[in-house]
């Protein structure tokens, strides 16, 4: 029989209407490819469509068959009944509890996360022959950065392939970390149920999610972070043919830009914060890492420039122009879409709960074996500061090796681990925030959008326990994942301490506790 020509096709129902998407593409894009990218009205009456793409900012929530879903990370399937939120959120239907007996299980090695990092810390603590238990909130693995679509590179298909090969190693997708019941335990969320999962030793590959910062306009949809869009196109969203604007900070826009034009869309201008002063040190200290430079050469394009910033996305019920600023100089750009984000703050909720030391980035402090401050628990990749999907699979291996006692396999991969150190200090040198961007909200911009709290209403609190206590904010779906990193960027508070459970889970989940 041949093989069919075109992708194969599901059919939903949104809001009411018959519609149908490609098979396997995220329920995101297949509302969005619909023409119908609202997930909700907010609670005060506004449209609101994905912002993080990685299900941390909770506004692509709607309901599916009766459930509430991330559409960021639901794949879209034949028959699913889907409903945006318009302001209040219905009761979810239940779902059966798991059966009695069947709540727990035991592993040698527990790893959360499965982007590059915990790809290879499970393959590598298999190697000892651990029984090793891999789980990731995301329906596929391969983190943001690789999302195992056609997209990703051959080496992340062939290590993912490797993982599933292993005997030793169990893999759950779609999953995640609720809370610590007891020590040596990680109460886990499915799709359709819960358990507590003992280990006797805990690698911690949380990765980072995008610091947005808010400015006037920033809750329209068809504004997103930059790796949000691209994680987006890559679970299938369609942006052929649209004006995609692409700002913020970081390599990480430049890496967008080209795989949206590699998309079919049209990237008139990639506004980096950064001046071209630090541009041009930065871009003289990449002979140092020959594949990085010539990586930079490849995406570059005449749209990039530095020392501007995006002041206001503009228009009536999504977006339609934003206005950037260089210098003195403002000017707007007519656009379908803008993709703006200042680089990476780490997901440290977990390691934190955990009782792991964080320094002053937020990033969790590990020794030269990968040890975390908590006896038993390793961290690596973004979890211990942005540097790369190269560092983080060092990092990765290093902490399988030693979590499973292979102290000199680890060893032997401290000089490539200094070699990535350095390219990530480089980065975050060259690409640090300016000030420009931390004026940008004025006092009527929407600074927690769970809430719709204005950064009037909340900054001159002082402090976030005095916010939330004050305004409600932080106390919406995301938890403060938004607007807590925001304010620390803007006024140097002081992120909030995680509280279980560290996401928003079912009560059936809790129960078992």
């Amino acid at each position: 029989m041949p093989l069919p020509t075109e992708p194969a096709r599901v059919a939903f129902t949104l809001n009411g209407q018959a519609c149908t998407a490609d098979h396997g593409i995220s329920l995101m894009a297949a509302m969005a490819n619909a023409g119908q990218a609202t997930t909700r009205i907010s609670v005060g009456g506004e449209a609101r469509s994905a912002l993080c793409g990685m299900g941390v900012c909770q506004e692509c929530r709607v309901t599916v068959d009766g459930q509430r879903r991330l559409a960021c990370q639901t794949p879209v399937c034949e028959g699913m009944v889907v409903q945006r939120l318009d302001g209040n959120e219905p009761v979810p239907q239940p779902l059966p509890s798991a059966p009695a007996g069947q709540a727990t299980a035991h592993c040698d090695v527990l790893v959360l996360g499965a982007g590059p990092a915990g790809l290879e810390a499970a393959q590598a603590a298999a190697e000892a022959g651990a029984q090793v238990v891999l789980v990731d909130d995301n329906p596929l693995p391969g983190g943001q950065i690789w999302r195992q679509r056609p997209g990703a590179p051959s080496e992340a298909h062939a290590l993912t392939r490797r993982i599933d090969a292993q005997r030793t190693i169990e893999r759950h997708s779609a999953t995640r970390a609720v809370s610590f019941p007891a020590p040596g335990q990680v109460l886990l969320e499915g799709p359709d149920s819960a358990w507590v999962q003992s280990y006797q030793h805990l690698i911690l590959c949380s990765g980072a999610r995008e610091r947005l910062l808010p400015f006037p306009g920033w809750t329209l949809p068809g504004v997103t972070g930059a790796g949000a869009l691209q994680a987006l196109v890559k679970a299938g969203t369609q942006v052929a043919g649209q004006r995609v604007v692409v700002a913020g900070s970081g390599p990480l826009l430049l890496a967008v830009a080209h795989t949206l034009r590699e998309h079919g869309a049209q990237v008139p201008q990639v506004a980096e914060q950064a001046p071209w002063s630090a541009m041009i040190g930065t871009a003289a200290a990449l002979w140092r890492w020959p594949g990085k430079l010539v990586q930079a050469a490849r995406l570059h394009t005449a749209a990039w420039q530095p020392g501007t910033v995006v002041v206001r996305a503009l228009g009536t019920e999504r977006l339609e122009a934003v206005r950037l600023r260089q210098g003195a100089r403002e000017w707007e750009q007519a656009c379908d879409r803008l993709a703006c984000g200042y680089g990476l703050v780490p997901n440290n909720a977990l390691a934190r709960l955990a009782g792991c030391t964080v320094d002053a980035a937020d990033a969790v402090v590990v020794d030269s074996q990968m040890a975390t401050s908590v006896a038993g628990i390793w961290a690596a990749g973004e979890l211990t500061g942005p540097g790369g999907s190269e560092r983080a699979r060092v990092q990765g291996r290093m902490a399988g090796y030693a979590a499973t006692g292979q102290t000199e396999r680890a060893q032997n991969l401290r000089g490539e681990l200094r070699r990535w150190q350095a390219f990530a200090d480089t980065m975050a040198h060259g690409f640090a925030l300016g000030e420009s961007v931390r004026q940008l909200a004025d006092d009527d911009t929407v600074l927690c959008r769970c809430e719709d709290l204005t950064v009037g209403e909340v900054r001159h609190a002082g402090g976030w326990q005095q916010a939330k206590l004050q305004t409600r904010c932080g106390m919406g779906p995301c938890q403060g994942r938004t607007c807590a990193t925001a304010a620390q960027t803007l006024w140097g508070w002081e992120t909030p301490a995680p509280r279980e459970p560290v996401v928003p889970v079912r009560i059936d989940s809790l129960l078992q506790r």
